[in-house]
């Protein structure tokens, strides 16, 4: 098969290595890639929001299979172009992506269909949001209601956090013209759990944990993620049976019943908060940087699973019971300004797994070329065995400006 891969991260990177190890991946294209990806798949210059070139791009090569990574193309109706021109593709419609592109709807489908998560209401007038956050407890949770790239959300620990944020998001339009969600502050570990879902069928993956904060100690900005691992010991089969049963299939029915039948990867951003477990967020595709540390678990080819969620087949996934833990190396900066262009060396001095993340070629050199650049994941019998693994990788990489963090895992290894 020729298959397509959209995006140009960490995350895709992770897909295109699962495909590479698929015996019928024949051809592996990726849009537009970068420097790591470019070992595994040839690149193709095209943005991954540049929907019509993108399906220009697979019938001209004739590409059997069309994997999406990131939200902005789904957003931008990528799976219903290539619908529309007859090409398989793995990844939710427009419509269905709703379930991520906006925070009022996936609240509004989960309090109408009875899906756990916090209480809520949505503005769009900045001083009757700030009178609501006023009236209320704090700390409270401020969402932007559409896509912010992960940045779009503020725990607010008194009301001039609130304030200035609500200025951001409804004043200033800092990401774009929208609507803030407000939702009461939850409290316990938090967990990803992603599914490939084709319509109310519903195959769970390997729970995940990522790392939003920017320092050791969950301290600094929130960011995209610096680190995530995988199994997590602190979720019960119980807890995960609970998940699935009541969150995951509900919510997969309930866009079908919706009229917008969701097919793809239903990501599950859960708490399990003193009162059970509870939706923080839904996402429309594979998470990042969680996607790293799961598919090198997925012992079954993923080319089946694609298929048969684009297709309407049937899959079973079968994983493996090594434990993975992956540290983002992210320029100084990140999540605010930063440099790029910077070398990086003594990646063929490591052994673990190494995805790029915003890595591109210069020349022979690698360079720099965003916030999160590679992300190293180790394995181990043991949370602790892969987290020193990727550590002592994490030390081999030689670049004057990358800092990461040491702690990945704490809620695994320590408890809090």
């Amino acid at each position: 098969m020729k298959i397509l891969v959209i995006g140009g991260g960490g995350r895709e990177h992770a897909i295109v290595d699962a495909l590479s190890r698929s015996p019928q991946a024949e051809k592996i294209y990726c849009a537009p890639g970068n420097a790591g990806i470019a070992r595994q798949a040839e690149c193709v210059a095209i943005k991954d929001t540049e929907v019509e070139r993108l399906r220009d791009f697979a019938l001209e090569k004739g590409i059997d299979l069309t994997v999406v990574g990131p939200e902005a193309a789904l957003a931008a109706g990528v799976t219903d172009v290539f619908r529309a021109a007859g090409l398989s593709i793995f990844g939710p419609t427009k419509a269905a992506t709703r379930i991520e592109s906006s925070k009022d709807f996936a609240k509004e489908l989960m309090r109408k269909y009875d899906i756990p998560t916090a209480a809520f209401r949505t503005f769009d007038n900045y001083a009757e949001a700030s009178a609501y956050v006023k009236a209320g407890p704090l700390p409270t949770v401020l969402k932007y209601d559409g896509l912010a790239a992960g940045k779009g959300v503020v725990i607010a620990e008194t009301q001039e956090q609130a304030d200035e944020a609500l200025r951001d998001m409804l004043l200033d339009n800092k990401f774009g013209q929208g609507r803030v969600v407000v939702e009461e502050f939850l409290t316990g570990p938090e967990f990803s759990f992603m599914c490939f879902v084709s319509e109310t069928k519903v195959w769970p993956m390997v729970l995940a944990q990522d790392h939003k904060r920017a320092y050791d100690g969950d301290m600094g900005p929130n960011t995209g993620g610096m680190g995530a691992y995988s199994p997590l010991p602190f979720i019960t089969a119980e807890d995960e049976a609970y998940a699935l049963e009541h969150i995951l299939k509900p919510t997969a029915a309930a866009m079908v019943a919706e009229g917008c039948p969701f097919e793809g990867v239903l990501y599950g951003g859960l708490m399990k908060t003193p009162q059970g477990i509870k939706v923080i967020e839904f996402n429309a595709r594979f998470g990042d940087p969680e996607t790293e540390v799961v598919l090198p678990r997925l012992k079954s080819d993923i080319v089946d699973i694609f298929r048969a969620v684009a297709e309407g087949g049937d899959a079973q996934p079968e994983w493996h019971d090594f434990a993975t833990l992956g540290v983002v190396l992210a320029s100084k900066g990140y999540p605010g300004s930063y440099e790029k262009g910077h070398e990086i060396k003594g990646l063929d001095k490591v052994e673990s797994a190494v995805y790029h993340m915003g890595t591109k070629a210069d020349g022979d050199r690698i360079v720099t070329a965003g916030g999160r650049v590679l992300f190293v994941v180790g394995r181990g019998a043991t949370i602790a065995e892969a987290r020193e693994a990727a550590l002592r990788d994490v030390a081999r990489i030689e670049c004057d400006n990358l800092f990461h963090r040491t702690d990945i895992g704490h809620w695994a290894l320590t408890g809090k």
